[in-house]
């Protein structure tokens, strides 16, 4: 149920959104549909949040806090980079998903997929 989000960009421009599993699948088509093309990342980020518990459960053996989706050297350097780090965790039973995009990923596009889905987007700038 879209409500407000808050859109985190920390110091070194990493950008942030914490959102429930649903909704971030909702994000990321709409961020395949305003960039015209999808990437293997956001492929990848679909195959996690599609498995959660899978995931989840892989990520409470190795004791990690984020899982990264594969990059290549190249992608980054042709900008291909949407995703790059994915939390999962569970709050309250709900099933729950951080996605921190690339700091090359422009803060506009996001905002816009956030506000396309119907959130109302506020930015806070860490320090």
């Amino acid at each position: 149920m879209p409500g407000r989000v808050q859109l985190r960009i920390d110091l070194a421009k990493y950008k942030s959104v914490d959102l429930t599993v649903d909704d971030a699948l909702r994000l990321l088509d709409k961020l395949v549909e305003k960039l015209g093309r999808s990437t293997t990342d956001i492929d990848e980020t679909r195959r996690y949040l599609r498995n959660f518990n899978e995931f989840y459960e892989y990520m409470q053996k190795k004791f990690k806090d984020y899982i990264a989706p594969p990059h290549r050297p190249d992608d980054y350097i042709r900008g291909n980079v949407v995703i790059d780090k994915v939390k999962l965790y569970v709050r309250d039973g709900e099933k729950r998903v951080v996605l921190v995009f690339d700091r090359h990923v422009d803060q506009s596009l996001i905002e816009d997929a956030l506000r396309s889905l119907g959130y109302d987007v506020e930015v806070i700038k860490e320090l």
